[in-house]
């Protein structure tokens, strides 16, 4: 398992914004950060789009001195709407922005 600082991980997920704003026809884009519980943290994206925001992550393993390796491959999508359930196992961010 290779960690990665945290800085690393959003400059890796910063390369790509204008070209899912292009082919995605995306409105916004940003880095989504949560802390989770035992150590797992969450990176990814939050998006708007059509007027709906979405946070787009994956799960990362923290260590003790505060770097990050990836826990799996997979992608959850979350909504701000509260009658939508966070959808996940989303195998890549293509499968992921074609969904929204």
């Amino acid at each position: 398992m290779e960690y990665l600082s945290r800085t690393q991980i959003i400059n890796e997920l910063q390369k790509p914004f204008q070209t899912y704003l292009e082919q995605y026809e995306i409105d916004e884009i940003g880095i989504y950060e949560e802390a989770g519980q035992e150590g797992i943290y969450h990176m990814g994206y939050t998006v708007t789009k059509d007027g709906k925001t979405y946070h787009i992550h994956t799960s990362f393993q923290k260590n003790k001195d505060e770097f990050l390796a990836p826990l799996d491959d997979l992608w959850t999508l979350e909504t701000d709407e509260p009658t939508e359930d966070d959808r996940t196992g989303y195998r890549d961010l293509v499968s992921v922005f074609r969904k929204i």
